[in-house]
């Protein structure tokens, strides 16, 4: 397995390590990449079809990635309209295979000599250039029914967790089939208060738009969509082609914005278009629409020719590319910062700070 060594990202920068916060960096400063939504999937690491995540991760200089695991992978399978429910695991199984996962997942990162987010101080090290994974999770198939796995899952490493995907699940009403709990359960809605607890950031991505608005009406840290786009026009509905269903409505996406949440923007080239400058002038216009404080990089990569074949950049040179090209048209780099790594790590300390507030109160 190829190691990476984090002092080539304060080689690059030509910096020490300085801790800041979220945002405040001084323009001269380096900017560094955030992305709040990635794949790796260890078939392709083994086939040799994708790369290890610590020089992926130091050629664009992204310091702040959140790896994904998706909790219902092993019982979703492709439809004719996107991703579908194909079984149901047995009782405990999706929590083993969650486990498993994440211990794969944890050697992966220490392999690479990157550090895994526990706290608020690491993400101000990650601000400053020094690597950093956020454990986090696509959907919370693997709690079932019982919310001592959120603790659970906060101790193996989880900072991060996506509350549904493309699985039935106890805990809400997804953007891909037809609802069945009128947004979030009874339970769901006790996950994000014990997300709250612990300092876990909840990611509402996938969600349907009632169940967004009781997470917002209960969480008491900013929340995000770490990854889709807002729709250019129209509802999305659960009946559309799969990436319609997933998009967001403008309001939807404002009142994320307005309980200090952040909004993330996909790759995937049937939406944002085939070329940077199109991904690059698109989150430019959500940053319009909702704040400049509120919008970030959710690029949904894999880092493999199979997973990304849909997708109009597959590493982080590519994303790189979408800061360069807001430098040449004169964006000011006070607000590049802010979408390329700001606000998602603004977010992410909020959520993790949370745990010291409730801890002592």
């Amino acid at each position: 397995m190829i190691e990476f060594d984090r002092r080539t990202f304060l080689k690059r920068a030509g910096v020490g390590i300085s801790f800041c916060i979220a945002n405040d960096t001084l323009a001269k400063d380096p900017i560094y990449l955030a992305d709040m939504h990635r794949h790796l999937w260890f078939i392709r690491l083994q086939s040799g079809e994708a790369r290890p995540l610590g020089p992926v991760m130091a050629e664009g200089d992204a310091t702040l990635v959140a790896w994904a695991l998706g909790t219902d992978a092993l019982w979703i399978t492709k439809g004719p309209r996107g991703f579908i429910q194909k079984s149901v695991p047995a009782p405990g199984e999706s929590f083993g295979w969650f486990q498993r996962e994440v211990a794969r997942i944890k050697q992966h990162v220490a392999g690479q000599k990157l550090k895994a987010i526990e706290n608020a101080d690491d993400v101000k090290a990650a601000l400053a250039g020094v690597p950093h994974v956020v454990l986090s999770t696509e959907g919370s198939f693997f709690l079932e029914d019982d919310i001592s796995r959120v603790q659970m899952a906060y101790e193996l490493g989880i900072r991060h967790i996506q509350l549904v995907h493309y699985a039935r699940n106890t805990v809400g009403d997804f953007q891909t089939e037809r609802p069945e709990h009128n947004g979030l359960t009874a339970f769901g809605k006790r996950v994000i208060s014990e997300c709250n607890r612990l300092g876990i950031l909840v990611d509402l991505a996938h969600c349907t738009e009632r169940a967004v608005d009781e997470a917002l009406e209960i969480s008491k840290a900013p929340v995000i969509w770490s990854h889709s786009s807002i729709a250019s026009g129209g509802t999305p509905d659960w009946t559309m082609i799969g990436w319609k269903a997933r998009q967001l409505t403008r309001k939807c996406a404002q009142r994320i914005a307005r309980k200090g949440g952040v909004v993330g923007l996909w790759a995937y080239r049937v939406d944002v278009g085939n070329a940077t400058e199109s991904y690059a002038e698109r989150l430019m216009a959500m940053s319009n629409q909702i704040g400049e404080d509120h919008v970030g990089f959710g690029t949904d990569m894999n880092g493999d020719p199979v997973n990304d074949k849909d997708l109009m950049m597959t590493n982080y040179v590519d994303l790189r590319k979408v800061a360069d090209y807001w430098q040449k048209k004169g964006v000011d780099d006070k607000r590049i910062r802010k979408i390329a790594i700001g606000n998602y790590a603004r977010a992410l300390q909020g959520a993790l700070r949370l745990r010291q507030v409730e801890k002592d109160a």
